[in-house]
């Protein structure tokens, strides 16, 4: 149960995290200067990096973990999994491309861009929190 546990904890900080993100934290790439947009940018990467390394970590490892190693059935491991790996794919191939635009200068079409593409990765964390929940239940 420490594993479906750490997965729970992990995933649902995921998910607050990810709210909080959406909601106000890139919205308020629009708020910045023209002057500061890339050293805000730069910042936002490095600072973001630290807060999700270790949480995005475990919750990859419990996941796997508890598909080889299930407390129930492997259907709700495969189902979060899965999940994980279209926010995983979202992040790579939507977010990660907005926030490198996003280094060379403030542009209103990628912040737009970024927010909305950024709801995959919103439902998908909540998703897979309810999964996680549900796992440990």
């Amino acid at each position: 149960m420490f594993i479906a546990y750490s997965h729970l904890i992990a995933t649902v900080f995921m998910a607050g995290l990810i709210w909080f993100v959406q909601v106000v934290h890139y919205p308020l790439f629009h708020k910045v200067s023209l002057e500061s947009s890339v050293e805000y940018a730069n910042e936002h990467q490095t600072r973001t990096a630290w807060v999700v390394g270790l949480p995005m970590l475990v919750e990859g490892v419990t996941t796997v973990w508890l598909f080889f190693d299930p407390v129930g059935s492997r259907t709700l491991p495969l189902i979060g999994g899965l999940i994980l790996l279209k926010v995983h794919l979202s992040t790579i191939f939507l977010q990660v491309p907005h926030h490198g635009k996003l280094t060379g200068g403030y542009n209103q079409d990628t912040v737009t861009k970024l927010i909305r593409s950024n709801w995959v990765r919103t439902i998908g964390w909540s998703a897979r929190a309810g999964i996680a929940l549900a796992i440990v239940a």
